[in-house]
Formats: structure tokens, C-alpha cells, sequence
């Protein structure tokens, strides 16, 4: 609904958006993945990111353990993200090996998956000048459509993130037994490499790098017609956190929560006052148990990174976006060619 008093521009109103098909489809036998046997000397000399498809435990488990049983035996340092049943099935298959990998709880490090480069990102760093290997598995079947595509534009951006780091070998689980097929056709586009038993293969279907890079403008399904809406600029801003406010508390997402919401509200708010031509567009509705943000201007986000480091002393920008990326369990930014859309996920506690 439109805030009484409030009255929305045309060129505001104008959402580049539309509603986009379901990335779920219908589940089945998965075709061969299209690969090729791949070049020994980019394997070894780059990074490395695969995709390990997989159908079910028992074929995760072979496969991981192999993989990591090879680094342990090169004394490659490892960092496991997988879910935490999948952490207690890969100790006990390495047994006394297993004290020699790192493993954390996707659950927990991924919820949101902006948050997951930094966390490798710390890995890299840790270890800078070693050879290096990793498994994670951002994306399984209990995943929402939404989160899914945000994992899907985390796993196109590791190649962004870490092109410049030789030596790191990254492995990406996808359990073709859950997961739709047009999930796992996506990891073929995003992914160089594909494991296989006797070595990784060139994907034919990598959209390379530079694509994978640029602005992310997949569309977002578009907000109910009851969704609040209003029109901001400098002088409203403390008016906007006050509707937060009241908004977040209404649908009882509580105190802390509630102001959570008002500072990532407020952050992206400010940026669309210094960056987005002045102004923006606020709109807030409620799911069934997600409360939803969403802020639209004029300006282009070009740099598909930003959010997702952990912003220096010096760093030039992106404070706001990392410091929404913790507070949000789900943030969602799409940049067209009219502007820039960032929405808001956060949610609400079981009663």
C-alpha cells in the first residue's frame, strides 16, 4: 500500500523487475555432465574450482574423503563447509587424518551467501604461499528459490574472488540426487572444472570470468501489491528508520532484530541519497516468516565484489554493504541499466 501523503515518481515507479521463474523444476536422471579431459598445467598452476557431483551419502562421502586424503598426504592445508551431518560422516571416514582439516558448519558460515568469500578469503590469507584445498557446499535441497539463485551468483563469483590465487584447489558438492536439474546445469556454467575419478575435466559450458563478473541483473520476483512504499531523500532518512521500526516490530521481529533491519535500511538508504541520485524508493512487506526491505534508485553498482570483503582501513568503500551482508540473513542486489535494487531479508524468530 502507498503511505498516505506520499506520492512516487514515474521514473521511480518504473521497476526493471519482473517476476522470474521458479529456480526449482522437476526433479530426475541427470544427463553427463558436457566436459573435457582437462589441461594438466591450468590445473596445477590456477585456482582450481570444481564441481563435484555426487548422488547421495555414500558417493559424497567417497569422493571428499579421496580428495582430502590427497592433501593430507601433500601436506596441503583444508577447509571443509558442508553441513554439519556431512562434517560427522567425513571425520569418521578419515579418522586419525581428520585432525589435519579444518571443518565448519555451512549452516552457520553461509546462511547468508555473501558472507561465504570472506570466510574463505580468511583460509587463503592464513596460508598465503601454500598450496591449498577446500570443500563447500553452499546449496542443498531445503534451500528457498531465492537463496539458491544468491548461491548460485556466490559460486559464479569465486572465480572473480580468488583468480589470483594459484595453488587453491576448490571443491564444490552437488547432491544430484536432491537437487533439481537445473541446478546442477548452473554449477556447469559457473564451475572450470568438474571432478572425476581420474581427474578434474574442463567444463564446456564455464561462461568464463569476465561474464561472470559483470553486473548481476536476474530478475526479482516483484513485491506484493500491499507492500508498503515510500519515496526518500536526505531529509526523510530519520523518518524511514522510524517506519522500520514500527514496521519490524508490528510483525514482531523483536528488539534486536527490529534494530538490525533499521541499520541495514539505513545504510542503503545513504548510499541511495550519495550515490543513486538524491533519492529512492523504500518498500517493505512481510512473508510468511521473512520481513523484506527493499531499496531502488538511480545509481550502478559495477563492482561485483563489493559486500563481500572484509572492507581495510583504507578500503575506498563497500562498509555499508558488509555490514548489511552480517545483520541480513539474505541480501539481494541487482543492478539494470535504469538502476540499482538491493532487498532485504530478515527473519523472523519461531514462536
Amino acid at each position: 500500500m502507498m503511505l498516505e501523503g506520499q506520492a512516487v515518481t514515474g521514473a521511480l515507479r518504473t521497476n526493471p523487475m519482473s517476476r522470474t521463474a521458479c529456480v526449482r523444476g522437476t526433479r530426475g536422471e541427470r544427463p553427463v555432465s558436457a566436459s573435457v579431459v582437462a589441461d594438466p598445467t591450468s590445473v596445477e598452476d590456477g585456482f582450481r574450482h570444481e564441481a563435484f557431483f555426487y548422488g547421495g551419502e555414500r558417493e559424497f562421502v567417497a569422493g571428499a574423503s579421496a580428495f582430502l586424503r590427497q592433501g593430507v598426504e601433500a601436506a596441503e592445508p583444508a577447509l571443509v563447509v558442508v553441513s554439519a551431518r556431512k562434517i560427522d560422516l567425513l571425520r569418521r571416514q578419515l579418522g586419525a587424518d581428520a585432525h589435519q582439516v579444518r571443518f565448519a558448519d555451512m549452516a552457520e558460515v553461509g546462511t547468508n551467501p555473501a558472507r561465504i568469500i570472506p570466510a574463505w578469503a580468511d583460509f587463503v590469507h592464513d596460508h598465503a604461499g601454500r598450496r591449498l584445498r577446500g570443500i563447500g557446499e553452499p546449496i542443498w535441497a531445503e534451500r528457498s528459490s531465492a537463496e539458491v539463485v544468491e548461491c548460485q551468483r556466490h559460486e559464479s563469483l569465486l572465480n572473480v574472488a580468488f583468480a589470483e590465487s594459484p595453488g587453491f584447489i576448490l571443491m564444490c558438492p552437488y547432491d544430484t540426487a536432491v537437487l533439481d536439474a537445473d541446478v546442477v546445469d548452473e554449477a556447469r556454467r559457473s564451475h572450470p572444472f568438474i571432478s572425476h575419478p581420474d581427474g578434474p575435466r574442463t567444463s564446456v559450458d564455464y561462461l568464463g570470468t569476465e561474464e561472470l563478473a559483470g553486473p548481476f541483473s536476474t530478475a526479482l520476483p516483484d513485491p506484493p501489491s500491499s507492500a508498503i512504499e515510500i519515496v526518500f531523500q536526505i531529509s526523510a532518512l530519520s523518518g524511514l528508520r522510524s517506519l522500520v521500526w514500527r514496521e519490524a516490530m508490528a510483525v514482531g521481529l523483536g528488539e534486536e532484530r527490529a534494530g538490525d533491519a533499521v541499520t541495514a535500511v539505513s545504510e542503503i538508504a545513504a548510499n541511495s541519497v550519495r550515490h543513486g541520485g538524491g533519492h529512492g524508493l523504500l518498500r517493505i512487506w512481510l512473508t510468511t516468516d521473512v520481513f523484506i526491505c527493499e531499496v531502488s534508485d538511480h545509481g550502478r553498482i559495477e563492482e561485483a565484489l563489493v559486500g563481500r570483503y572484509r572492507p581495510g582501513p583504507t578500503s575506498p568503500g563497500g562498509r555499508g554493504l558488509w555490514m548489511v551482508n552480517q545483520l541480513c540473513e539474505l541480501v539481494q542486489v541487482r543492478t539494470f541499466p535504469t538502476g540499482t535494487t538491493v532487498r532485504l531479508h530478515l527473519r523472523r524468530q519461531a514462536d
